[in-house]
C-alpha cells in the first residue's frame, strides 16, 4: 500500500480489496491452487476476509447468489479452473434468471502455457457468457483493479445479475500498483413521468384490478415504497419470488390464497419487478367465468425487463422506489378516486375460504402423513425474521402456498430457473447474513441428494440450520404427470424412506425421522434447540400430490 490514491500487491490482493470496497465479507471457495493468490489476499487483508470453503463449487456459486439476494450486494465465488468454474454454471444461470447480484473469479491455465495442455485449461467466457451479463479474462495484475471493479459494477446494477472473470495463473501471482477501488456508484433510473401517468389513469378506470409484487421489489430496496402503494390506493396485492413478505403475512390487502380468483377476474393486473413468464401465465389475466381479458401494466427495473411478449396496456422502467411513489402521488391526484372496496371485500373472502380450507390439510391425521401437516407444524413455530429457503419441487410448492413471511427479504427459492441443489448454498448463506434469525431449509427428497454433503461444511464452519425432509421416496413433481401422460412413470421412484437424517448424523450434526404426524411439532422444536446442524426426515404419501395448474410449459 503506497498512498490513499494508489494500491501496491499481487493480483490476489487487489482483487480482495476491489472486493471489500463492494461490500464482500464473506468469499466462497473450494480450494484450488490456480486462485491461491485470493486466498493469500484475504488472509492478510486487513481485517482479514472470510474463506468459507465447501464441498462442491456448487455450493460455494449457489452461496455467493443467496448472498446477492439477501443483502442486495453482490455475493463472491473464487472458484479454480476448469471443472471448478462449469460446476458453477447452473448458479450463475440461477443468478440470470432471479437478478441476483454475484461475482464469480475463476482461476484459468497460466497465460505462458496456454496452448500446451495445462491443468485444467479451458476458456471459460465463451461458456458462461449466454448466461451472464459480463465474462471476460483478465490477462494482467495491473488490470485486476479495473477488471473487478467493472464485474461488481455490472453485477449490482440494474438489472441486477452474475459477472465472471478469470485471471491466468501466473498473472494471479503477478504485482501492480494500481488506483484504489472506488466501490459501487449509487444511481436512480428516474421512471418516465408520462409512463407513470398513464398507469394511474387506467387504474383510475378499473374496477377490479391486481398488483403483483415480485422478486425486483425487494432487490431495488423498493419494498417500502410498494407498502405504501398497496396501503395509501388500497390494491388487492399477490406476491411471489422475494417480494413475498413485503407484504406480512396476513396483511388484509394480501390475496395471494385468492389467486385464481384475483387474476382470473381482474380486469387491470399491475405487475412489478418480475418477469411475465410461466408464473404469471405469460402476461395473460382474467377471462374467468365470463369476465373479460384484464390489461396488463408492467413495471420493471430496467427497459430489458418490459415484457416483449405480452400485449401491454401500459410500461414503465427505472428505479421501482421511484416509479412506485410516483404511482401513488398520481392515483391519489387522480380527479375521479377509484373505489375498489367491493372487488377487495370478495378476494378477502375467497382468502378466508382459502384458510379454512387450508386448516384441514395443515392438520390432517393421514397416515403415511400428508406434506401439508409439516407446515402445520412449522408456520406457528416460525419467528417474524426466519429466513425460509425452498430446495425442491412438489414439497416446496406446499411450502409456497402456506408460508407467508412476516418481513421481506426472508424467503428463497431458485426462481424461474428451477434449479434443484440450491438450498445448502443458499442456507450458508442465509445463516451468515442473518446470524440470529431460525434459518429453514425445506428440502424435497430429490433436492436433498444434489448437496447433502455440504452439511459437512455446516459443521465444520459452526452453522446451525433447521433442515426439513419432505421423503416421499419420488420426483414427485415428475411421477404424477408421467403417469397422466402414459398411465405409468419410470425413473420417477427414489429408494423407501432413506435415513437422511443418519447422513447429517454421520457428517457431524444431528436429526431424526419422523412416521406419525404428531411427531413433527416435538421434532422441530428439538431441532430449534439443539443449535447445530439439523435434519427432520419426514416419512410423506407419494400420493399427495401439490395440485399445480402449470407444469412450467
Amino acid at each position: 500500500m503506497t498512498d490513499e490514491n494508489t494500491l501496491t500487491g499481487h493480483a490476489g490482493e487487489l482483487g480482495v480489496a476491489v472486493a471489500r470496497a463492494h461490500g464482500v465479507e464473506t468469499m466462497f471457495t473450494l480450494s484450488g491452487a490456480h486462485v491461491f493468490p485470493m486466498y493469500d489476499g484475504a488472509v492478510k487483508a486487513d481485517p482479514p476476509m472470510r474463506l468459507l470453503d465447501v464441498r462442491h463449487e456448487q455450493t460455494a456459486a449457489f452461496a455467493a447468489e443467496a448472498t446477492g439476494k439477501l443483502t442486495r450486494s453482490p455475493g463472491l465465488a473464487v472458484l479454480t479452473a476448469g471443472p471448478g468454474v462449469t460446476n458453477a454454471v447452473s448458479a450463475i444461470a440461477q443468478a440470470q434468471f432471479s437478478g441476483s447480484p454475484m461475482v464469480v473469479v475463476g482461476g484459468r491455465a497460466p497465460a505462458g502455457r496456454w496452448g500446451t495442455g495445462s491443468l485444467q485449461e479451458l476458456d471459460h467466457p465463451p461458456i458462461v457468457s449466454p448466461v451472464a451479463k459480463l465474462a471476460r479474462t483478465i490477462s494482467s495484475a495491473e488490470g485486476i483493479t479495473e477488471g473487478f471493479d467493472e464485474a461488481f459494477a455490472a453485477a449490482g446494477s440494474s438489472h441486477r445479475g452474475p459477472a465472471f472473470v478469470d485471471v491466468p495463473m501466473d498473472s494471479f501471482f503477478d504485482t501492480a500498483t494500481t488506483a484504489t477501488p472506488q466501490g459501487p456508484r449509487a444511481h436512480r433510473a428516474e421512471p418516465d413521468p408520462d409512463a407513470i401517468a398513464e398507469i394511474a389513469e387506467l387504474l383510475g378506470a378499473a374496477e377490479h384490478p391486481v398488483l403483483v409484487l415480485g422478486t425486483d421489489v425487494w432487490a431495488d430496496g423498493a419494498e417500502e415504497a410498494a407498502l405504501r402503494l398497496v396501503e395509501g390506493a388500497g390494491l388487492p396485492t399477490l406476491t411471489n419470488g422475494m417480494g413475498r413478505g413485503v407484504l406480512p403475512g396476513g396483511h388484509p390487502l394480501l390475496v395471494t390464497k385468492a389467486r385464481g380468483q384475483a387474476l382470473g377476474t381482474a380486469d387491470l393486473v399491475v405487475v412489478v419487478g418480475t418477469p411475465l413468464d410461466f408464473r404469471l401465465g405469460y402476461g395473460v389475466f382474467g377471462g374467468k367465468d365470463g369476465a373479460t381479458p384484464a390489461r396488463v401494466v408492467h413495471l420493471a427495473d430496467s427497459p430489458g425487463q418490459v415484457s416483449g411478449h405480452a400485449e401491454l396496456a401500459a410500461s414503465a422502467s427505472g428505479d421501482l422506489g421511484l416509479a412506485l411513489d410516483a404511482l401513488l402521488t398520481a392515483v391519489q391526484g387522480l380527479v375521479r378516486r377509484p373505489d375498489w372496496s367491493t372487488w377487495t371485500t370478495g378476494l378477502q373472502d375467497a382468502v378466508r375460504a382459502a384458510t379454512a380450507r387450508d386448516a384441514l390439510l395443515l392438520g390432517a391425521e393421514a397416515d403415511p402423513i400428508h406434506p401439508a401437516r409439516i407446515y402445520g407444524e412449522l408456520v406457528p413455530r416460525l419467528a417474524d425474521d426466519a429466513v425460509v429457503i425452498g430446495d425442491g419441487g412438489d414439497f416446496v410448492s406446499f411450502a409456497g402456498k402456506f408460508v407467508e413471511p412476516k418481513r421481506p427479504g426472508c424467503w428463497l427459492d431458485p426462481g424461474p430457473y428451477g434449479c434443484l441443489g440450491a438450498g445448502l448454498g443458499a442456507a450458508i448463506a442465509a445463516r451468515i447474513a442473518r446470524p440470529s434469525a431460525q434459518v429453514v431449509l425445506l428440502l424435497g427428497d430429490g433436492a436433498a441428494g444434489f448437496s447433502l454433503m455440504d452439511v459437512d461444511t455446516l459443521v465444520r464452519h459452526r452453522l446451525p440450520v433447521v433442515m426439513i425432509v419432505g421423503n416421499n421416496s419420488a420426483w414427485g413433481l415428475e411421477k404424477g404427470p408421467m403417469q397422466m401422460i402414459y398411465g405409468y412413470d419410470v425413473a420417477a421412484d427414489l429408494a423407501q424412506r432413506t435415513p437422511y437424517d443418519e447422513v447429517v448424523t454421520a457428517l457431524g450434526g444431528a436429526g431424526e425421522s419422523v412416521t406419525d404426524p404428531t411427531g413433527i411439532g416435538p421434532a422441530l422444536d428439538r431441532a430449534f434447540a439443539s443449535g447445530v446442524p439439523y435434519l427432520v426426515n419426514v416419512i410423506t404419501d407419494v400420493d399427495a400430490a401439490y395440485p399445480r395448474n402449470t407444469l412450467g410449459i
